[in-house]
């Protein structure tokens, strides 16, 4: 079995080891045709949307960030070693990652004299004051601003 299967069929297993009564899930006395929680229940539980949990159980999708696969942790009221398995076997059904560098950040030189220039000039982008490369203020408090403008 792939670790795709494994990850959907970890979920159901575990999913079906619950009772809606141990976690205070009303059933309105609805006869259940399978042992366990409904999807729609864990995924009430963990946060995301029925479809999402579904869709990672079948698995048909393979980036569940660490966010949402701990919030399913705690539905499924996992221990620290079967969640770490749940983040492996996200892990490894995603297959191996490429590490991906940023592109080389590139100034021509007429540019940089010109940023040299202007280094003691303050510059206003959006609502961010930028004082220098080391401080910023946001342009919301004038007091804030002002007190920065005439350091």
């Amino acid at each position: 079995m792939n670790a795709q299967g494994q990850l959907g069929e970890s979920l159901r297993t575990r999913r079906s080891q619950l009772r809606p009564e141990d976690l205070d899930v009303p059933t309105y006395q609805e006869r259940r045709r399978v042992p366990g929680l409904r999807r729609e229940e864990l995924a009430l539980l963990a946060g995301v949307s029925t479809s999402y949990h579904t869709r990672l159980e079948q698995g048909q999708s393979l980036n569940a960030s660490p966010e949402v696969l701990d919030a399913i942790a705690r539905a499924l009221r996992l221990d620290a070693a079967e969640r770490q398995h749940l983040h492996n076997l996200t892990r490894s059904a995603k297959g191996p990652g490429r590490a991906r560098r940023p592109a080389p950040e590139r100034v021509t030189q007429a540019t940089g004299q010109l940023l040299a220039a202007l280094a003691d000039v303050p510059a206003l982008r959006g609502d961010t004051v930028y004082v220098d490369s080391a401080a910023y203020v946001t342009a919301t408090d004038p007091n804030l601003v002002l007190a920065h403008l005439n350091r």
